[in-house]
């Protein structure tokens, strides 16, 4: 069996970044550039206005306690100035306003008093203040988003500055996502689920969802029962997916069929089961057409551990990221923990600082057995005990996945 990195190698391996395309702007939060995108122009385009005050020559007011001004004219933000300034004129300004020819400071209007066509500079200003300069943020030619840069808010305002209303991104993967068992139903049969007679699909939830916050689109396939026809009857609406993922029907039971029923429909089963606790069945291949499977485990817990492992860096590659895996970093153990086989562990765990300097410490969140979800529901990381760490003592240092830490790295840290 793999080891949970070099079965995340392998998965990557195999897969791409999709196809690009041209995408209105408003449409493209958080996908990923497949392009270098350079301004075609300087931006500001203009020397403008940081305040609302009075355009002025610094010469004129440098050092001065008070300076009386003529002013010439009021330019507001949208219209440009018609008159240069000459010596002792100012121009009433506002944010964001062209500054007239001549000057070279704006005097914020607090630090003013105006009478008719005169102003009065009455706090000494320093020369060049509240200026915006031209080009100070973006020169025109200057490359400001790369290929792979993920497009964020910040990241949306910078191409809307520079009027670069479509740009080419790679685009969001569609995710069918089928889950399987006879015992399995949706939330319309609600009775059935309090009376203990059906277990409620709570992976198909934590699926989806896991999906959407990646960036990709989700497909629901339903849920397949235990036989080939059920599956080959589900399976059959994937076919327009970018990636299939199944829960449940990966391991080695009776009625664990998903395997027999893609190898029969042409997928090449390149990996089956890993050396990791919780998320051993693990399975991954490809259809006839390229199209990519990863199977995961049907317990709960096993479902969101192997597709924060294994899933979400195949998408975070399909969407154009250059970074798939979430980093780990140092922790030290909070509490004793003593572990069964010699498997690597991902533990649920709450991770929080520890002292003044920011040393990070990891307690579990309770019992961990891979079908407790609400160990989940508590975590806010994944501590990772080796394989030859069959117990840890309190202060013993481990290191951990933080589930919403933003940086990423190119190589499975696990």
């Amino acid at each position: 069996m793999l080891s949970p990195a070099e079965a995340a190698r392998l998965i990557l391996e195999h897969l791409r970044p999709l196809p690009a395309e041209r995408r209105p702007l408003r449409d493209a939060l958080d996908l990923v550039l497949a392009e270098d995108v350079a301004s075609p122009m300087d931006l500001p385009p203009w020397d403008n206005s940081a305040m609302d005050g009075y355009a002025v020559r610094g010469t004129d007011v440098a050092g001065r306690t008070r300076a009386e001004l003529h002013v010439v004219e009021t330019v507001p933000a949208g219209r440009f100035p018609t008159k240069p300034l000459g010596p002792g004129e100012a121009t009433r300004i506002f944010t964001g306003a062209p500054l007239p020819a001549g000057a070279d400071t704006v005097v914020r209007q607090e630090d003013t008093e105006a009478n008719g066509s005169r102003v009065s500079i009455v706090t000494p200003t320093q020369e060049g203040r509240n200026v915006r300069h031209k080009g100070e943020d973006i020169h025109k030619g200057d490359r400001v988003l790369a290929a792979g840069a993920a497009l964020g808010p910040a990241q949306l305002g910078v191409l809307a500055s520079i009027a670069h209303g479509e740009p080419l991104v790679h685009r969001p993967p569609r995710v069918a996502v089928l889950a399987s068992g006879d015992e399995i139903v949706d939330l319309d049969h609600r009775e059935e689920i309090l009376a203990g007679r059906k277990v409620a699909t709570s992976n198909s939830y934590t699926l989806l969802a896991n999906i959407r916050r990646t960036g990709a689109v989700p497909v629901e396939l339903g849920i397949a029962g235990d036989s080939a026809a059920s599956l080959r009857e589900h399976l059959a609406r994937a076919s327009a997916a970018d990636l299939l993922v199944t829960t449940a029907g990966v391991s080695v039971g009776e009625h664990d069929l998903v395997r027999e029923v893609l190898t029969a429909l042409g997928c090449d089963i390149k990996l089956w089961r890993i050396r990791m606790r919780p998320g051993a069945p693990l399975g991954f291949g490809l259809f006839a057409d390229g199209r990519p499977w990863i199977g995961l485990p049907g317990n709960p817990v096993s479902t969101m551990v192997t597709f924060e492992l294994f899933v979400r860096p195949a998408l975070r590659r399909l969407l154009g990221h250059p970074l798939p895996f979430r980093r780990t970093v140092p922790v030290v153990a909070l509490e004793p923990i003593t572990l069964g086989p010699k498997l690597r562990h991902f533990l649920r765990a709450v991770v929080a600082p520890r002292d003044d300097a920011g040393a990070l410490g990891a307690r579990l969140t309770g019992p961990q057995g891979s079908g407790i979800l609400t160990s989940m529901a508590r975590a806010n990381a994944l501590l990772i005990v080796p394989e030859d760490r069959p117990t840890v003592a309190p202060g013993e240092p481990l290191h951990a996945i933080l589930l919403d830490d933003p940086h990423h790295v190119a190589e499975p840290p696990f």
